[in-house]
């Protein structure tokens, strides 16, 4: 049985514009993010936050990541930008059509396709 003790995770300083504090990740999970005031609370809340997140995904049947199954290239990736850079690019994905993710792996893909291969 698989335990929320078990999962690797990260944790990071918030800046002051984030709120301040510690946000802890987990990387078999990537949308299992928690913080905290103090490294010991951010602990404390994201190990609340994967048991729910386990308790729910079983509960939907869906499959447990076993513990280091994540990784640097799962290809998933959480990205905190400005409010304001959030709003533009909600009001453009609605405007196209298209989800929000959607529309930042169209700008990434075009970005990445734009780089000077010949250095």
């Amino acid at each position: 049985m698989k335990k929320p003790n078990d999962y690797p995770f990260e944790i990071r300083p918030l800046s002051a514009s984030e709120g301040g504090g510690f946000l802890i990740s987990y990387p078999d999970f990537s949308d299992c993010i928690a913080d905290g005031e103090t490294v010991e609370e951010a602990i404390a809340s994201g190990q609340d936050a994967l048991k729910a997140t386990i308790a729910a995904l079983s509960a939907k049947g869906f499959p447990i990541p076993s513990p280091n199954s994540g990784g640097v290239a799962s290809g998933k990736f959480v990205a905190r930008v400005p409010k304001t850079i959030h709003a533009q690019l909600a009001l453009r994905a609605k405007y196209e059509g298209v989800s929000l993710n959607t529309l930042v792996m169209a700008f990434i893909a075009e970005g990445l396709g734009r780089r000077d291969h010949t250095a």
